[in-house]
């Protein structure tokens, strides 16, 4: 047996809101890889809407964000992934700080702290009904396991602004900023793992080709063997024979099952982020509307809220990411 782990983010672009990096960990039998997941489940994992139409219950839907959300539209597809994994993990989040306290307890501090979080909580999840996958999460979850296959953990980062501009300023660049943050919840996520090898399946950061650097300073008690950097893929191992990690950094990762769900996750925090965060202001800039948080639209959500914001005394770097 061993671990399979996959890493993405979102919010990588905008100015306004978090970036949120997540993780998921699997374990599989020897031989299985992140990239054969999806097909050793398939039965079980559709990877489009239109393939869990075709699969009967119990299943769950596994696919890169992008092809589940649209900006501006309902979180019914991620929702009931989400829910299908939270379900396989024995946990059903109710509210919007359970959602967070499952996957990111740690963004607690910011919400104290910013008066859209300070006392917002709302019911979740908020286009799909819950109460599906307390009925069918022990069953998918032990055809999971007649193929070998276990879902251990699901859980995120979240850099809010102020914090990223500082680590900005730290790193130098948003591609190292992503990549140490990255690397950071992959080795406490790991930590408390057993011996078993582990395998790590990562998107691209950046544009980035080579991160033997980057591992040697997260890892420093190995020698990184590097297997190949490309522009497709940067493979990399390293560790005692009985615990060998591989970390493949790879254009379009999230074809991986791993890489998808966590995909997934740090997608839905973000957008529930954003939702008290568009509450706060436009209940206070008449005729405001929303924002998603990328550039564009974000200065001139930012244009629109700065008088409220003065008279608030609410600063810039609270709000606004520098890049």
């Amino acid at each position: 047996m061993g671990y399979l782990i996959g890493t993405d983010e979102a919010g990588y672009g905008p100015n306004l809101g978090p970036l949120v990096i997540s993780a998921s960990v699997w374990q599989a039998p020897d031989g299985v890889g992140a990239e054969d997941l999806f097909a050793r489940l398939g039965h079980l994992i559709a990877c489009s809407h239109k393939q869990a139409q075709e699969l009967p219950a119990p299943c769950m839907v596994v696919a890169d964000s992008k092809i589940l959300y649209n900006s501006g539209g309902d979180l019914r597809h991620l929702e009931r992934g989400l829910w299908a994994a939270w379900a396989l993990l024995g946990k059903q989040p109710c509210t919007w700080r359970e959602a967070w306290q499952s996957l990111a307890s740690h963004a607690a501090d910011e919400f104290s702290i910013r008066p859209w979080y300070n006392e917002y909580d709302a019911p979740v999840p908020v286009d799909v009904m819950a109460g599906e996958w307390s009925v069918h999460g022990s069953g998918l979850r032990d055809a999971l396991l007649t193929e070998g296959v276990q879902l251990i953990a699901l859980k995120s980062r979240a850099v809010f602004p102020q914090e990223f501009n500082r680590l900005l300023e730290l790193y130098g660049s948003k591609g190292a900023l992503l990549s140490h943050l990255t690397l950071d919840l992959i080795t406490r996520i790991i930590s408390p793992l057993d011996g078993q090898p582990i395998s790590v399946v990562c998107d691209k950061h950046g544009g980035r080709n080579r991160y033997a650097p980057l591992l040697g300073e997260h890892f420093p008690d190995f020698m990184i063997e590097i297997h190949g950097e490309s522009r497709q893929r940067s493979v990399y191992r390293f560790g005692p024979d009985g615990r060998r990690m591989e970390f493949c950094f790879r254009v379009n990762a999230e074809r991986c099952l791993p890489a998808a769900l966590a995909s997934m996750a740090s997608k839905y925090l973000r957008e529930l982020a954003m939702r008290p965060f568009n509450d706060f202001w436009c209940s206070r800039v008449p005729g405001l509307a929303p924002t998603a948080g990328y550039p564009q639209d974000a200065r001139r959500f930012k244009i629109a809220i700065t008088a409220v914001q003065c008279e608030l005394g609410i600063e810039d770097n609270t709000i606004w990411r520098v890049k």
